[in-house]
């Protein structure tokens, strides 16, 4: 059993529950298991860095340390939040006067940063530790009746200097676990593009658009469901995709699942107990 410790992002315990829901559902079946860290907090998103730099690289100095205390990688469902503890981790392990500066803090409540725990995105654990042969092996529902729109998100895939895993151009990694879990990709220009969420509370039109685009051009491509790693990409082509399709007037709509979900669909788990009756667009 490979064990893992992971961070409860915001954007799960609020609005996408889901996706931990259908992860503690099959997680032993591939023997793993994501040990939560009930007392990690809330990464700051892409905004604490540019507002408060110490207290950037303190909560997340913290939550790495917390896997640390544990002996485990950390990892996490969310792009946003792999994006932004790696870029606290850089900082961290290429400044021993910041490292110093927060483990002063840290040691208040004996916890120190050692920079030992890698921080690590769920799509990652799948394909390098179990393993996609494996994978194959464990596959009770094969895909194959589904032609699935991989939808990646930027922050697991740029800057490629930090995140590195796959090539941003022409990212696979998602691509070969639908493959091995049965189903047919398809090719389409969006599957590397931005969903728009970043921008939805400050400029909303343009976040429809982009949000759109992608939409538009997986059903043009007759796709059966978008699937993505990454639960704030899955709230706006999810939670907006009505609007945004309104607004691009495409009549039609389709379904987007969690990278957990589609993995509990192939290994048995009926909707409802994977938590899709959440989803706005079913």
């Amino acid at each position: 059993m490979k064990r893992y410790a992971y961070y409860l992002s915001c954007i799960n315990e609020a609005m996408t529950k889901e996706v931990d829901r259908s992860l503690e559902l099959w997680q032993n079946d591939l023997g793993v298991e994501f040990v939560r860290m009930h007392e990690s907090v809330c990464c700051g998103g892409s905004n604490l860095d540019y507002v408060s730099p110490k207290h950037f690289a303190l909560v997340n100095g913290r939550n790495i340390a917390l896997a640390e205390k544990l002996g485990l990688d950390l990892v996490t469902s969310c792009n946003t939040c792999l994006l932004t503890i790696r870029s606290a981790k850089k900082k961290l392990d290429e400044s021993p006067a910041l490292r110093d500066e927060v483990n002063g803090i840290l040691h208040k409540e004996g916890l120190e940063y050692k920079g030992t725990s890698e921080v690590r995105h769920l799509l990652w654990v799948l394909i390098e530790d179990v393993g996609l042969d494996l994978i194959r092996e464990k596959v009770k529902v094969p895909l194959s009746n589904y032609r699935i729109a991989p939808f990646y998100g930027c922050h697991i895939l740029r800057p490629s200097t930090l995140l590195g895993k796959d090539n941003p151009l022409e990212p696979s990694s998602l691509d070969q676990l639908i493959e091995a879990l049965g189903g047919k990709t398809i090719p389409y220009e969006h599957k590397n593009k931005c969903c728009g969420f970043h921008t939805l509370l400050v400029a909303e039109d343009e976040s429809l658009d982009v949000a759109a685009e992608a939409l538009g051009e997986a059903i043009d491509a007759k796709a059966d469901f978008i699937v993505t790693p990454c639960p704030l990409c899955h709230t706006v082509l999810d939670g907006y995709q009505s609007k945004a399709l309104k607004k691009a007037n495409i009549k039609d709509s389709i379904p987007v699942f969690h990278l957990s979900e589609m993995v509990g669909l192939a290994l048995g788990y009926t909707p409802r107990q994977l938590g899709i009756k959440r989803h706005i667009v079913t």
